[in-house]
């Protein structure tokens, strides 16, 4: 992959790690990391040989959120670089990314996931954590709100009665108590961490059709936002019908009947099927 400056990429067994790489800051946030994580995701998704994401951090922390080595002019666009555009978050920017990916995320929470550093996890797909992580949604206390499209995830993730709780309190929490409200799959002590992440990651990657994983991920993400299970029955029908008739249909069912591991031919480098046409994110204004 390409050499980047704050973060450090690693391929192998089909399983690419992203490890933000600030360490002497709790790898705190820039717009400089979240540029680097954009295009980190961009390369995999092109490359065929990444089967899945997971997230870490160096060191002690996960993501002490954003860098405020600027002061109380950190979050004032007006004083800073805004490539993304005038007023762009560039949380959100990376969230919204993570929404787009075709290959499954998850987060390794190793240390504090504060701010931007805890919002950035929510689209990803499952999140592990240390069992003494801590983790806080701080926005109210330093007078800013949530940010990284957490109003649209939050709420789905752990429901609108504790994201009001953990936001409105802005206070720092235990992983424990994040695991209770559902926004953490399991705690491992933290030398088990990754390698528990990695068990997960590689159970997609030696099992599953990658252009399977990469069309559910698009459907479930989506249909989060839709009123009426019919629209899930049209994409389901119309994905049914691609599949179906897919390499990968036939693999998949001759590898069961035969007692065999699948070798899945499909690419996801070769697109996937429009199961929702005319699906389109908004433009931003």
């Amino acid at each position: 992959m390409t050499d980047f400056e704050q973060i450090l990429t690693d391929t192998s067994e089909g399983v690419l790690t992203i490890t933000l790489n600030r360490p002497d800051r709790l790898n705190a946030w820039t717009a400089q990391m979240g540029h680097e994580l954009r295009a980190a995701f961009d390369i995999a998704d092109a490359d065929d040989d990444v089967r899945a994401i997971i997230v870490t951090g160096a060191g002690r922390g996960f993501c002490a959120g954003a860098d405020l080595s600027g002061g109380g002019d950190t979050f004032d666009y007006r004083k800073r670089d805004v490539a993304g555009g005038a007023g762009r978050d560039n949380g959100g920017e990376f969230t919204l990314r993570i929404f787009e990916s075709k290959k499954p995320v998850i987060a390794a929470i190793n240390g504090p996931a504060v701010g931007v550093g805890a919002t950035m996890t929510l689209p990803m797909d499952v999140r592990l954590a240390a069992d003494d992580a801590r983790i806080g949604f701080v926005f109210a206390r330093r007078g800013i709100i949530p940010e990284a499209c957490s109003s649209w995830f939050l709420p789905r993730v752990v429901g609108i009665s504790r994201a009001m709780e953990w936001v409105s309190t802005g206070r720092v929490f235990s992983a424990q108590e994040g695991l209770e409200g559902g926004l953490i799959r399991s705690l491992h002590p933290k030398d088990e961490l990754l390698g528990a992440a990695r068990a997960l990651a590689l159970e997609i990657a030696d099992n599953t059709a990658p252009v399977s994983v990469a069309l559910a991920r698009q459907l479930m993400w989506r249909m989060l936002g839709e009123d009426h299970p019919m629209m899930a029955h049209r994409a389901d029908s119309r994905g049914m019908v691609a599949r179906g008739q897919s390499a990968d249909a036939i693999e998949g069912v001759t590898a069961f009947l035969q007692k065999r591991p699948a070798s899945f031919p499909d690419r996801v480098s070769d697109g996937l099927p429009d199961v929702m046409p005319g699906w389109r994110a908004p433009e931003f204004e």
